[in-house]
């Protein structure tokens, strides 16, 4: 290794160990654009801000390996409580997984308080159809889609593939999804008794929302990743998930992962950060098990 090999990974050691420090503190917003300083899309495919609807906010990232053919296609939703977070902060999502080979969307969605559900499931949904559309352009598969979110995005993502309605108002046959990764996800709790009660419907109930109350049958397989060290998203949310899909006969897998709390989840999902936790590997593997060859 020559001196300034040494010195360059030297200096990326020391700022990943800074930012797995910061990660977990409330600096995470912060670490997170560090991270993606360290993070480099040369080689890939980078299309930025594009409009899979009319609102301001309904704007999504590509990222995709140059030379991909009939590679899984991968939307990626952030979280942040439905009233925070912006797509350009999780751009060591979509080149972690657009490095494993992958076609991958990163997207933003309306936000609460000024949107409350089902307006952001209805953005994921619609972004989900968009992305669909455009997945033979970057050399994607339309009918072979992953859907992966963290957090509020995590709900998201399953309240939109569990729920019958969502997928049909948008035209993307269920069958076309071959899977759904939750990161950390609130699938099942009371929100009237939290400050996020402010993302849902006035006299809303939990019976009429949250994604275990109305699995369909027919959903795809789902993979509940849980954070060991969460002290944010109670496990029995995913404990509640896990039980819904299977008593509808959707095959499921609940995974807790080592070492990480409800930030880290999601930041190990970064290659840098892969040592922090096991995210990314087992969203590889999952991909891998259950995409079209």
């Amino acid at each position: 290794m020559t001196s300034h090999s040494f010195r360059r990974t030297a200096l990326l050691t020391a700022g990943t160990l800074a930012l797995a420090v910061g990660l977990s503190s409330c600096s995470a917003q912060n670490a997170q654009q560090n991270l993606n300083r360290l993070i480099s899309t040369r080689g890939l495919a980078v299309q930025t801000d594009l409009a899979y609807g009319e609102g301001a906010w309904q704007r999504l990232d590509i990222y995709a390996p140059q030379g991909a053919n009939n590679a899984p296609t991968v939307l990626f939703i952030h979280g942040g409580s439905w009233n925070s977070g912006e797509k350009s902060e999780y751009r060591f999502a979509g080149e972690s997984l657009a490095r494993a080979g992958y076609v991958v969307g990163v997207m933003n969605y309306r936000l609460a308080p000024q949107f409350r559900y089902p307006s952001y499931v209805q953005d994921g949904a619609q972004a989900l159809a968009f992305l669909r559309s455009q997945a033979a352009t970057y050399g994607g598969s339309p009918d072979n889609l992953f859907v992966v979110g963290h957090s509020a995005g995590a709900f998201n993502a399953v309240e939109m593939a569990v729920n019958e309605r969502w997928l049909r108002e948008v035209g993307v046959p269920v069958s076309a999804v071959r899977g759904v990764i939750g990161l950390a996800g609130p699938y099942s709790y009371d929100f009237r008794d939290y400050s996020s009660r402010e993302a849902f419907p006035e006299g809303g109930l939990p019976d009429e929302i949250m994604p275990d109350r109305h699995v369909r049958r027919d959903a795809p397989p789902h993979l509940l990743l849980v954070a060991e060290n969460d002290t944010t998203v109670h496990p029995q949310n995913a404990l509640n998930m896990e039980r819904a899909l299977r008593v509808a006969g959707v095959p499921v897998e609940r995974r807790v992962v080592s070492k990480v709390n409800h930030v880290t989840i999601a930041a190990a999902l970064a290659r840098p950060l892969s040592w922090l936790g096991d995210t990314r590997g087992q969203v590889l593997d999952f991909i891998e098990a259950r995409r079209l060859r």
